[in-house]
């Protein structure tokens, strides 16, 4: 396929084609994450469905982080992809992935929330 019908542009405009086992693991980390985001997201919905002994107020806005997080891990993981995709195709060092850290710290804090609550 010519690079000038494959989007986005901006990506595939660049450089050459990788190898195309490196670009397939690109992808499936990219569904890795983006799993990550739709689990963070169903968990949010749960929160808010079931009626746990916490106040509601902190059950209400730890489902919000929840969904929040889980909107920031989808578009993050986009964001990764396409740098990755444009860095193996220009030849570049990879991005470095500071979302993660961010996510695993704040999951830290919501486990640690709900486990003070319910203990």
């Amino acid at each position: 396929m010519s690079d000038d019908h494959r989007r986005p542009h901006w990506i595939y405009a660049a450089g050459e084609d990788p190898d195309y086992r490196f670009t397939l693991a690109n992808e499936r980390t990219f569904l890795a994450w983006l799993r990550t985001a739709l689990a963070l997201l169903a968990g949010g919905v749960a929160l808010d469905a079931v009626e746990l002994d916490m106040p509601d107020a902190l059950q209400v806005g730890i489902a919000i982080v929840l969904v929040v997080l889980g909107l920031l891990g989808a578009v993050a993981s986009w964001v990764r992809w396409a740098r990755s995709e444009r860095a193996m195709r220009t030849g570049d060092s990879l991005p470095a992935f500071g979302f993660g850290a961010a996510l695993v710290a704040a999951v830290i804090v919501i486990a640690a929330a709900i486990l003070a609550v319910l203990v």
